[in-house]
């Protein structure tokens, strides 16, 4: 017999949830507008690799820098690039930001293309992870292939996605 492992107390805050709960889940059009600040992620400031006046498409990467501690920006629409310029953020900074006028078509990117895993090396792995923009959900945005790259003492055989 397997005995369930728990323990007892913890923290049970309330969820808050009174107001929603008994909502139905609505999917919401994306705005003719959408704005994109270079600054996404912990780490250095991406760069435009877009100008304005030039179209972009669904999974485009419209900014990037080298910086070991960066992750490129991609279009989560497709349409005309109106802008490049300083907008505000929620902690009020004003940053460098891509202003994309949505055409609603969502034509994806051509470079898009699917990875085959069981053909991929495991030291290519970050690089890729890298590419995808992949960033942290725990606050900070702390972009994920740092954290597939420690020491070369230090071994990794599980990785928690």
């Amino acid at each position: 017999m397997v005995k369930k492992l728990t323990f007892a107390g913890g923290v049970h805050p309330n969820d808050n949830k009174a107001q929603t709960a008994s909502k139905p889940i609505v999917e919401i059009a994306p705005p003719k507008e959408l704005v994109f600040p270079m600054v996404q992620h912990i780490g250095a400031p991406c760069k435009p690799v877009v100008a304005v006046g030039d179209t972009v498409c669904m999974g485009q990467k419209i900014a990037d820098n080298e910086a070991f501690i960066s992750a490129p920006i991609f279009s989560s629409v497709s349409g005309i690039v109106k802008a490049i310029e300083k907008r505000p953020v929620p902690n009020g900074a004003e940053v460098e930001s891509i202003i994309i006028e949505n055409d609603y078509n969502d034509t994806p990117d051509e470079t898009i293309k699917p990875i085959d895993i069981a053909k991929t090396l495991p030291e290519d792995i970050p690089g890729i992870v890298r590419e995808a923009g992949i960033v942290g959900m725990g606050g900070a945005a702390f972009p994920t292939h740092v954290k597939l790259m420690p020491p070369k003492e230090t071994k990794i055989d599980t990785v928690i996605v």
